[in-house]
């Protein structure tokens, strides 16, 4: 595991632990169940003090992304995917029952492909629904997915999809970390869930800019505002250098032209004035954003 961490900031460097382990989680970089490095192994690699690593795995503990174990240590907490192996065994098994009656009655494998084609075919998604209880977090959602995709997506949240009308004709995506929301959909109905992007993904390729470069965060999701704040801070940005712009602010556009980067979001970004140079931080993972791109060739496949 891999951090930045500033000491000479405005940004707490228990925030700045917990805003990057939170990160490696959502993007996989820290798999479930995985050991993490103790309050005193941290403290040391990193020269901080062990009550700002205790107080920021503490805090990780109460929003449920690691879990203390007694006398073990602490470990990023296993998402309940039990119950998801659980239901694709079971499913594996329907299908192999289905596929040894078929051939016992006399359809060939070809019958059986040409017939689960047709069905398939029959009523095919056609739309993704972003399943997110945030309205800031699902709006970038769903222009990141429909930017890369190019395919239709709507918006849920969790408790709407209790409506069938909601899920009528919808392939349902969440982020990872709203895992539960599986619980909530109709048994025949499944739910692909996101990875998020790391931080190392999202810095890759960026150079620093001069030291005295002005650097402009724009975003309607105040969360955003706070992960990018704390993430370039860490990473060595001086943070009297950075102009957090909410687009609740009804003059936000003013002067962002004249910034070095304007770091935003992918909704964002079709608002920015021209002449910006934008960098768009996106939300979703490359891979999970190949798996739709799959899953939309797939129900379109004639």
């Amino acid at each position: 595991m891999h951090l930045w961490l500033s000491k000479n900031s405005e940004v707490p460097l228990r925030d700045q632990l917990t805003t990057q382990i939170v990160l490696g989680i959502v993007s996989n970089d820290l798999k479930a169940g995985q050991k993490l490095p103790s309050t005193r192994e941290l403290a040391r690699r990193y020269h901080v003090h062990s009550n700002t690593v205790s107080a920021a795995y503490n805090e990780l503990a109460r929003r449920g992304w690691v879990e203390f174990r007694k006398g073990s240590g602490i470990y990023v907490r296993k998402f309940d995917t039990e119950a998801e192996l659980d239901m694709q065994l079971e499913l594996d098994q329907m299908i192999s029952v289905f596929l040894r009656v078929a051939r016992e009655k006399g359809f060939s494998l070809a019958d059986i492909r040409r017939r689960l084609r047709y069905w398939f075919r029959f009523q095919p998604p056609d739309h993704f629904l972003v399943i997110e209880p945030n309205d800031d977090l699902r709006k970038i959602l769903i222009a990141e997915i429909e930017e890369a995709v190019r395919f239709p997506v709507s918006g849920a949240r969790p408790e709407e999809c209790s409506n069938p009308i909601v899920l009528t004709g919808a392939a349902p995506v969440a982020l990872i970390g709203q895992g539960e929301v599986a619980r909530l959909l109709p048994s025949e109905i499944s739910c692909l869930l996101l990875h998020s992007r790391s931080v190392p993904a999202s810095l890759e390729g960026e150079r620093r800019p001069p030291s005295d470069a002005l650097i402009s965060v724009a975003s309607h999701w105040p969360d955003f505002l706070r992960w990018a704040q704390a993430v370039l801070v860490a990473a060595g940005i001086d943070a009297d250098a950075l102009s957090l712009r909410s687009t609740d602010e009804p003059d936000w556009k003013k002067g962002l032209a004249s910034s070095f980067y304007v770091i935003t979001d992918a909704l964002t970004a079709l608002s920015l004035p021209s002449g910006c140079n934008a960098r768009v931080f996106r939300i979703i993972a490359d891979s999970s954003i190949d798996e739709l791109k799959k899953f939309k060739e797939f129900i379109s496949r004639e």
